[in-house]
């Protein structure tokens, strides 16, 4: 809640003025009015790229203040439904968001999160080291805080199991207490925190770590979601510890990718089924979890308009 966010949105209302685009994308909802504004004054089609339900997200996270949070919310919906006419096409990051938008119509693209894996990317596997991961936004909604506890559970019985977080924690209570948490353990180290991270910097990462860690805290809104970090620890054969979400339970499920975290799996048996699980045994699938598959989709979409 700061001045600088309206602020934003004037910036970038006078640098879509001066390139005077055909086609723009709109990727959050808060350029949605400035948007309009542009095309009322300025013609050239306008799309709008929804990455997230951000009605659940505010009203379901703490990213705002309790009192607030209603609101906003309902701020927000009401600002997609009644400039949802106005725009010419959608892009939905998730194919379970079809369930939760009634505004978009039939003009719509799904247009998944995938990532773009390097062919010169290559894992390193085969010692004696178990390195955990946790990467994207760090929040208590994205479970940073119960992976930290899954890895010191690992590590009181594996001194070899080592945790990384790589991220963004746009709440500096939240970064003050997992900068605590790395401060006490040594096995632990954090990237970012406090700024945000390159891409190319977690890719890199992906390459040196044994295991991904995917450990949301039950909520509303993800139920229709699909983390990225699925999409990119998937893509790169990276295993992965999973809650028990059953659609990433089942998206996981053909490429033998995941152990999924039952409530009666006691540490002990976490770590021996690491140490002893084949995971992706047959790779001939993952092609369909890679931007590859999705880059044709946004050229379709973009050529039509």
């Amino acid at each position: 809640l700061s001045i600088e966010r309206v602020l934003a949105s004037l910036d970038v209302f006078s640098k879509i003025y001066k390139v005077k685009h055909d086609i723009l994308i709109v990727n959050t909802h808060e350029l949605l009015i400035v948007s309009l504004l542009n095309r009322i004054l300025f013609g050239g089609r306008i799309i709008y790229d929804i990455r997230e339900n951000y009605f659940r997200n505010i009203l379901h996270t703490k990213a705002f203040p309790k009192w607030i949070r209603s609101i906003l919310a309902l701020w927000v919906r009401a600002k997609e439904k009644l400039t949802a006419p106005f725009f010419d096409w959608f892009l939905l990051a998730e194919s379970g968001y079809e369930k939760e938008f009634n505004f978009t119509g039939k003009r719509v693209t799904i247009l998944e999160n995938k990532p773009r894996v390097s062919a010169s990317f290559k894992r390193e596997i085969g010692h004696e080291k178990i390195r955990l991961f946790f990467s994207g936004t760090l929040a208590e909604s994205t479970g940073v805080f119960q992976a930290i506890e899954l890895a010191k559970d690992l590590h009181q019985i594996d001194p070899n199991i080592s945790l990384q977080i790589a991220g963004y924690a746009a709440e500096m209570e939240t970064y003050q207490r997992i900068k605590m948490q790395i401060l006490q353990y040594d096995f632990m180290t954090l990237i970012g925190g406090n700024q945000l991270v390159p891409h190319d910097e977690i890719m890199n990462a992906l390459q040196h770590v044994d295991f991904g860690l995917i450990t949301y805290p039950p909520s509303p809104h993800i139920q229709n979601s699909m983390p990225t970090k699925l999409f990119e620890y998937v893509a790169t054969k990276l295993p992965i510890l999973l809650q028990n979400h059953s659609p990433w339970v089942e998206f996981c499920h053909p490429f033998q990718a995941a152990i999924i975290l039952e409530k009666d799996l006691t540490p002990a048996e976490l770590l021996s089924k690491m140490k002893s699980t084949v995971f992706y045994p047959n790779t001939k699938e993952l092609a369909q979890v890679s931007w590859i598959s999705e880059e044709t989709k946004l050229l379709e979409t973009v050529a039509k308009l």
